[in-house]
């Protein structure tokens, strides 16, 4: 494959990798069933590193061609359009980044599922905010919409690679009365990667809201501490609402 592949090239390899005891597999595990976050998603039953190696062999097409793929109703054509997208963003400069990523916001409807967030916001979103102001960052982290609230918050993960914690510790504060479980998860995870970098930021985070957060969020942020600091942690009590000493 190369430039001149076409939409339907791509859809029929896609369509030949399927299997359909995987798909079975993957419903289950992207929780599809009625009520779940992943309600109604459909899978073809192809492993990421299968569209990834497709993704490589596309290199050459544009925005427009991913396009097609980020409307199907195949969880996995969505995923591969946004592994070729983050590949186009790297390649192009600037004109063409401002329609990845603008091109990428008018279709988060269609970046559904926290699999198809996590391998694009922070190599679409946070890089192009990264030297930019970050105020949409902020409207997508009080969003109706679950994943525009994730796409927020693990956006950015780009910053917290350069050492920059602000936002991550802002927008958690904003998340931290959310009531989706996979934004917890998701709050937490970058709270424990702020922590990497900079564990005193993480320990003032904590004390300030350890006694707050949701009990999940808290526990993914504390992962990387000792044993004895975890269930200083997790033994804070709810009904203290002031700042709290480090043990650390």
């Amino acid at each position: 494959m190369g430039r001149n592949v076409s939409v339907d090239e791509v859809r029929a390899q896609l369509r030949s990798m399927a299997d359909p005891d995987k798909a079975t597999v993957l419903r289950r595990f992207f929780k599809t069933g009625p009520g779940e976050y992943g309600e109604g998603d459909k899978f073809l039953g192809i492993v990421v590193p299968k569209l990834r190696r497709l993704a490589s062999a596309c290199k050459g097409i544009d925005e427009n061609f991913a396009r097609e793929f980020l409307h199907s109703e195949f969880h996995e054509e969505r995923l591969f359009a946004l592994v070729c997208l983050t590949d186009i963003y790297k390649r192009v400069d600037g004109p063409g980044r401002d329609r990845v990523y603008e091109m990428y916001l008018a279709n988060t409807h269609r970046i559904n599922n926290w699999d198809l967030v996590d391998i694009s916001a922070p190599n679409i979103v946070g890089d192009y905010l990264h030297k930019r102001p970050r105020g949409k960052l902020y409207e997508l982290a009080i969003s109706g919409s679950l994943w525009e609230r994730r796409i927020a918050i693990v956006a950015t993960f780009h910053f917290i690679r350069r050492n920059d914690l602000a936002d991550t510790l802002e927008i958690a504060r904003t998340l931290l009365s959310d009531k989706e479980e996979l934004i917890h998860k998701a709050t937490g995870w970058m709270l424990r990667e702020a922590g990497k970098r900079d564990l005193s930021a993480l320990r003032t985070f904590l004390g300030h809201h350890a006694s707050s957060m949701p009990r999940t969020m808290l526990r993914y942020s504390i992962e990387r501490f000792t044993p004895d600091e975890r269930k200083f942690w997790l033994n804070q009590k709810s009904k203290d609402s002031g700042p709290r000493p480090s043990p650390g």
